[in-house]
């Protein structure tokens, strides 16, 4: 089947308890809507409906699915509604909250609260060059709060990235949109392309399940933190691992930024897992030492080694 763009549900339309307000997002792999629940609250609706896999042309609630991807779309939707229920069961104010999910329409559908804000991806945006150290350590050490609950329920994220980071009206960061069931899925079914985030998916996304890991979502994290300096997502893993071209954190924006947060970034971005931080708290603990204010920049490349020579004398 070749992929298409799958026609979302109309406006207006009762799914459940639910009404259907508006399409929110359309992805490779499912819709969100924005819907009101009988208490006349928004929440945000994602249903599973991989283009891959099946197709609803315009007009049509179900989706058509052929005989030769039914057994894959079957298993998609059961490893949805059971990273569903998983998440239901987290309660923490930095994870995104799930509501409910129910079976309807031939496929499955999560419900979340719907938060109002904007992405870390927007802000960026808006703010290219002139993030400060302290909104960057603000937001990923309260973030980080959150994906420490993810683990402790042996649950990985596996696409976190700024448009998955949400920042509510107060400046809280949410973790959105886990990738975990397209994680399950692009392993189990070959006709099922991987849902990475090139930049922002770690070297083992690219290889073997078994090697993924919390060590995966930290290399996602400094990913994210390398974007939120740089405007722009930082060489893919794929490629690096054949020639890294990357220019490190602590040689891009020396002096721009503390020593202290330009290595836990480099850290959190080094190819072999096994020398990056191996959990949250490690992470975190490196995000909340004290900072030792930057030195000006130099002017020009002969400073800089200058610089560095004399910094090598100083801590003989």
């Amino acid at each position: 089947m070749a992929q298409q763009a799958n026609q979302p549900l109309p406006n207006g339309h009762p799914l459940e308890e639910y009404t259907i307000d508006r399409q929110l997002s359309l992805g490779g792999f499912s819709i969100v809507y924005l819907a009101t629940d009988p208490e006349g609250r928004q929440v945000a609706i994602k249903e599973y409906l991989p283009n891959s896999l099946a197709l609803r042309a315009r007009g049509e609630i179900k989706p058509v699915i052929t005989a030769d991807h039914l057994g894959a779309f079957r298993y998609g939707m059961k490893c949805f509604f059971e990273e569903g229920r998983a998440l239901a069961r987290l309660s923490h104010p930095n994870v995104i909250r799930v509501l409910n999910f129910f079976r309807a329409n031939d496929t499955v559908y999560m419900v979340m609260e719907y938060e109002h804000g904007r992405t870390l991806q927007e802000f960026i945006q808006k703010h290219q060059g002139h993030i400060s150290e302290r909104f960057i350590r603000g937001v990923f050490t309260r973030m980080l709060n959150g994906l420490r609950e993810v683990h402790a329920h042996k649950l990985l994220h596996l696409d976190i990235k700024p448009s998955n980071i949400y920042l509510r009206a107060d400046g809280t960061p949410v973790l959105l949109d886990f990738g975990a069931a397209r994680q399950t899925l692009a392993q189990d079914q070959p006709m099922l392309k991987p849902m990475y985030t090139p930049g922002f998916a770690s070297p083992e996304h690219y290889g073997s399940r078994k090697d993924l890991g919390p060590w995966s979502d930290i290399y996602s994290v400094g990913a994210s933190m390398y974007a939120t300096i740089a405007g722009a997502a930082p060489q893919a893993a794929d490629s690096r691992v054949e020639k890294d071209r990357l220019i490190p954190a602590m040689v891009r924006w020396e002096g721009l930024y503390s020593d202290q947060l330009l290595e836990t970034i480099d850290w959190c971005l080094c190819l072999n897992h096994m020398y990056r931080p191996q959990s949250v708290f490690a992470l975190q603990k490196a995000l909340t030492e004290k900072v030792t204010k930057p030195e000006a920049p130099p002017k020009n490349w002969f400073d800089q080694v200058v610089g560095r020579f004399r910094r090598k004398s100083d801590a003989k």
